[in-house]
């Protein structure tokens, strides 16, 4: 009886995780149907989680923050063992996956800033000469016609 009765206690409802990682039932749900995190259902058909969804949820919301799409959260979380408590080292592994798109991105807007005051200053966003709308005047390489302007190449 007290094994049963410590293992029901691991369990927890929505509500509960709710309160204790700050987030809303209804994000709880939308995680669980981006495959993110996973509950199990009790006779009543109720969900339940167990406590490590609460780990779970603080990295979801962390990477967030940051800016990482909820799919690359996702492909990280594939790489860890079904039933896997995350662990410091775990954490460090994970994060690491990370570390070179946020670099990028941290690149990609310093770079952006930098060009942002010879914009205001001129004020002409040039169609063919323009360093943030059209470097080097990259679309016109590619021919007449509309062109969809991505991230800037490396060069």
């Amino acid at each position: 009886m007290e094994k049963k009765s410590s293992r029901l206690k691991a369990l927890l409802s929505p509500g509960e995780v709710a309160k204790r990682s700050g987030v809303a039932v209804s994000a709880l749900h939308f995680y669980e149907s981006k495959g993110l995190i996973k509950s199990r259902r009790n006779a009543g058909n109720q969900r339940q989680y167990t406590r490590d969804v609460l780990r779970y949820v603080a990295i979801i919301k962390i990477a967030q923050r940051i800016g990482i799409p909820l799919a690359t959260i996702k492909e990280a979380f594939s790489v860890l063992p079904e039933g896997h408590s995350l662990s410091a080292k775990a954490w460090k592994q994970l994060s690491l996956r990370w570390r070179e798109e946020l670099d990028r991105r941290i690149n990609t807007l310093t770079a952006l800033r930098d060009e942002l005051d010879g914009c205001i200053g001129c004020g002409c966003l040039s169609r063919s000469d323009c360093p943030l709308r059209n470097p080097n005047d990259r679309l016109g390489e590619q021919g007449t016609g509309a062109r969809l302007l991505g991230e800037p190449e490396e060069p």
